[in-house]
């Protein structure tokens, strides 16, 4: 796996994107393992392209090849396209709050190897996961955070992260962050919401699907936008309830639901399997 480039591209749709893209790889001596594709609508649609390739072989440095590739496909094609390599693992700091059950869930996977990342920080408003991060021999920065500390709070955390976050991961962090810190992570802010979205915005949603009956219960991975639970979905899951399901229980189960959906979201987004189109995402599962 360290020998692998992901690719990813979003263009108006047209023929030959396929093709001249694989004939650009293969005339550089590397070999495509995997490919996905899909177009909004094959007549004027936008078209958006996963692949991944080997590159042992390459017969170009990397930024030689970047600039080939703008030059000779990217340009003609109009592509907005990505190109990343697995032996640079990204970056990724996580912010928690008091609940721990998302943020073992991903330094479990991550121990294991089953996150494709470095861990480089986990910022806590609450002291009390403190032992736990740092159990995996990861650094755990105390941050607490009201309405009279958030500007300070927000600007202590920037200074944590320069340089050291491609990927922020809000792992039940229940705080709102403020439109200016949102801005500085355009797309790269991961955030789980314990409702199917839309349904159930904002605080407590638990609690409103109980007074609603609903008949299931859901947890939602989106991208972090300046409206408060409204970014681009990249998962969801449900569980089926009914009215015999007390608020703990809905609770018990939703929290299954929000380690195993952002956990996926969170694999997926490393792999560079998401691309965002607009508010929605196109994900290459």
């Amino acid at each position: 796996m360290q020998t692998v480039a992901r690719l990813c591209i979003t263009c108006p749709d047209k023929p030959g994107i396929v093709a001249s893209v694989t004939n650009f790889l293969y005339s550089h001596g590397v070999n495509v393992t995997c490919l996905d594709q899909y177009s909004t609508d094959p007549e004027g649609g936008t078209f958006f392209m996963r692949l991944e390739f080997q590159t042992p072989h390459m017969d170009i440095t990397r930024p030689a090849l970047e600039k080939s590739f703008q030059t000779v496909i990217a340009d003609p094609f109009a592509m907005d396209w990505s190109l990343s390599f697995s032996s640079d693992p990204k970056q990724v700091a996580i912010l928690v709050s008091t609940s721990d059950h998302c943020l073992m869930e991903l330094l479990w996977r991550w121990a294991r190897g089953e996150l494709p990342c470095e861990i480089t920080a986990v910022i806590g408003n609450h002291p009390n996961l403190k032992e736990k991060v740092e159990s995996f021999g990861l650094a755990f920065h105390y941050l607490p955070m009201t309405p009279e500390t958030k500007s300070e709070a927000e600007a202590r955390m920037l200074d944590i992260l320069d340089g050291r976050a491609d990927t922020l991961i809000l792992a039940r962090y229940m705080q709102v962050l403020s439109p200016e810190f949102v801005a500085r992570f355009p797309h790269r802010m991961v955030n789980i919401h314990h409702s199917f979205l839309p349904a159930f915005a904002g605080a407590d949603p638990y609690r409103q699907a109980r007074e609603r009956g609903v008949k299931v219960i859901g947890a939602t991975a989106h991208y972090v936008t300046e409206e408060l639970d409204a970014g681009p979905i990249i998962e969801q899951d449900v569980a089926r309830v009914s009215h015999r399901h007390s608020l703990d229980d809905l609770k018990d189960l939703g929290r299954d639901l929000e380690r195993q959906v952002l956990a996926r979201a969170v694999k997926w987004v490393l792999e560079d399997r998401v691309i965002i189109h607009g508010n929605k995402t196109i994900v290459f599962k």
